[in-house]
């Protein structure tokens, strides 16, 4: 885990090693000030003169002016260090999730993900700033202090030997207890971000069926729940700050007590007045280095769990790779499923597809069509290679897709989802996601070929009209359209519409399918659809029935022998029924 996160430290390495040098200088000055204080006080208890008080007033004021300049390096360097290890983090989780096929995004949930990039990157952040400064500064304040107590109060000095034993046992029972809260708190902070991004993302449906209030439940409980774990943690952390200062108040009442009888009675401690004084600082010392170190102790059992969510994010392998020799070139857009059978799982009981034997000429217009749940998406996804096959061989251009450099595959595969995602931008910048490079001559052909290109100018800024995020400011019809013209600016050999004009109406699906016919005659295409009318003019028909096919043929042939496409078309059209009747 540590070799795996030390890899985002980087180009602020240099940073990194000066916080704790930095810490180290700062921490000597500390040490060696109360040693020259005791002097001092010697000095004047012997009754020296005021130029040597002046002296040693100037030395002090020049060791505490380093220590002040050594300690304002340590903080800078210490902040650069751990806000540029956390950018680092950030960005490598990131452009690690873009690696990922969806089998793997199928295995961290949204908002898993978006707890890790932020939460858990948070909780890392502080834990490695206290590392390189902090966790540096107070095991040698406390080596130090120690070390100087020694000299300066002999064997008073192991009342500290006593008392760090108990401080150690205590912050160890305090970590073993709160380490499993932290490890569900976090858990559950994933189901809470999902409830919220389920909510802000389907807010319209929340107010339609008027929800607000159940949300609201399931939110408070969600959120009751996280903060009674946290309560109970904090409750145990609590005992940290007693305990540190029953000990710091049991070596005060020591110190001052015992330090005081000696002084007094001169008992034969060799104990002097500076020496007095100069224990007492280093006692204080030591105990905030304690107290300090149980800080850091907490602060790496709660980052600890964050670390490892992290790593699970970049060590996590694309199940979808490259071949050593890749091919950069499609050849045309025929497709052929040679035996395929598909689960999304290992561990799946049913195949999600079976027994998949179809052959595709390049240029062909392939319609499918099935009830929910009869693998038409699946099916698809297959042939941009979205997942692999279970068993069999999935071709395009004749070559096995395993074969392609997945850039180029993708690039000649287009492919418009169910889903239709636009991004906040304008329309240009929308589509251009399809063509980078795509002329704005370029851009209102594809929008007109998708039917886009009429309510698009009706838009007082036109092309260059805002989307807001998600495309709240357009409607589902729209959004189709525009997620057609994005698709046709990569000029694919095979085009992909997985069930994306189901919110434009009749016509307009027609006039789609008329300028696929006209303009991209040499394109495959393949249409998923619940409608017939979407389809019934394409070469074959594919009909989809529990992941297999059940018939391929024209709109005619299904009509007259299948059984599942008949009943849709009936249901659909009025004038099935007649004949029927």
């Amino acid at each position: 885990m540590i070799k795996e996160l030390s890899k985002c430290i980087r180009e602020y390495k240099a940073a990194s090693i000066k916080a704790p040098i930095y810490v180290s200088l700062e921490v000597v000055m500390e040490c060696i000030i109360p040693f020259i204080i005791a002097q001092l006080v010697n000095e004047i208890k012997a009754g020296c003169s005021f130029s040597v008080i002046a002296t040693y007033g100037l030395i002090l004021l020049v060791m505490a002016a380093v220590s002040l300049v050594f300690g304002v390096m340590a903080g800078t360097a210490a902040a650069t260090g751990s806000c540029g290890f956390a950018k680092n983090l950030r960005k490598d989780m990131f452009y690690k999730i873009q690696t990922y096929s969806f089998k793997n995004i199928d295995r961290f949930s949204t908002s898993s993900l978006v707890t890790r990039l932020t939460t858990d990157v948070m909780n890392v952040q502080m834990a490695y700033m206290m590392i390189i400064r902090i966790a540096i500064r107070c095991p040698l304040m406390l080596i130090f202090s120690f070390t100087m107590a020694f000299v300066m109060g002999g064997k008073m000095a192991w009342i500290f030997v006593i008392l760090v034993p108990v401080l150690g046992v205590g912050l160890a029972l305090i970590i073993r207890l709160t380490m499993p809260l932290f490890r569900k708190v976090f858990k559950k902070y994933d189901r809470l971000n999902n409830s919220i991004q389920e909510n802000v993302k389907g807010i319209r449906v929340v107010k339609s069926y008027v929800r607000e209030e159940y949300e609201k439940e399931k939110f408070g409980a969600a959120a009751d729940d996280i903060c009674q774990d946290f309560t109970r943690a904090e409750k145990i952390l609590a005992f940290n700050n007693p305990l540190m200062q029953f000990c710091m108040y049991a070596v005060m009442i020591f110190v001052l007590s015992f330090g005081s009888y000696v002084i007094i009675s001169s008992r034969g401690l060799d104990l002097d007045v500076g020496q007095f004084s100069a224990l007492l600082t280093y006692s204080f010392q030591i105990l905030s280095s304690l107290m300090m170190i149980s800080m850091v102790f907490v602060m790496i059992t709660m980052a600890s769990e964050s670390a490892k969510r992290i790593v699970e994010v970049l060590s996590e392998e694309s199940t979808i790779k490259n071949s050593e020799h890749p091919v950069y070139e499609v050849r045309d857009g025929s497709i052929d499923f040679d035996k395929v059978n598909f689960k999304y799982s290992k561990n799946a009981e049913k195949m999600a597809l079976a027994n998949i034997d179809l052959h595709i000429k390049s240029g062909e217009t392939i319609g499918v069509i099935g009830g929910t749940g009869s693998s038409k998406s699946s099916l698809i996804q297959l042939i941009s290679r979205l997942y692999d096959v279970t068993e069999g061989c999935v071709k395009v251009g004749g070559r096995d897709v395993k074969e392609y450099d997945l850039e180029t595959l993708r690039n000649q595969v287009s492919v418009v989802l169910q889903k239709n995602i636009l991004f906040s931008g304008t329309i240009k910048e929308n589509l251009r996601w399809g063509n980078k490079e795509a002329t704005d001559e370029e851009l209102i052909e594809a929008c007109k070929l998708a039917q886009a290109d009429e309510f698009i100018r009706q838009f007082p800024a036109g092309y260059d009209t805002h989307i807001e995020q998600g495309g709240t400011n357009v409607s589902g019809g729209q959004k189709q359209r525009l997620c057609i013209a994005r698709a046709l600016l990569k000029k694919p050999k095979i085009l992909i519409l997985d069930d994306s004009t189901s919110a434009v109406d009749t016509k307009t699906d027609a006039l789609i399918r008329q300028s696929f016919r006209e303009f991209i005659p040499e394109t495959t295409k393949i249409i998923i659809a619940q409608r017939t009318s979407s389809v019934q003019d394409a070469d074959r028909i594919i009909v989809m029935d529990g992941g297999t096919i059940n018939a391929v043929g024209t709109h005619e042939e299904l009509l007259k022998h299948n059984e599942i496409y008949r009943e849709v078309y009936t249901s659909q059209n009025k004038a099935g029924d007649d004949d029927e009747k």
